[in-house]
């Protein structure tokens, strides 16, 4: 099996099964890598609250691609619509 992703996806099996159904790999990445997928979070503060390095920590979670050209308004609305 080719991996077409990137090391820092945690669950390569998961990340490859989404992949198979269909899902981007942004989608994919960010289910792999979720702490508790499937389980519905708590409350975050809104992204006005994150500074700039937590912003971009989420999107490298996340696996939003070209994300160090990003400043902290890109970041944002890139995590928004992910």
């Amino acid at each position: 099996m080719s991996r077409d992703h990137s090391k820092s996806v945690k669950n390569d099996d998961q990340y490859e099964a989404l992949r198979e159904e269909g899902a981007s790999k942004e989608k994919a990445a960010r289910i792999a890598n979720a702490d508790n997928p499937g389980k519905k979070g708590g409350k975050s503060d809104p992204y006005e609250d994150w500074t700039y390095d937590e912003l971009y920590e989420k999107a490298q979670e996340v696996g939003i691609e070209d994300r160090s050209k990003m400043n902290k308004a890109q970041l944002k609305r890139a995590l928004r619509s992910h």
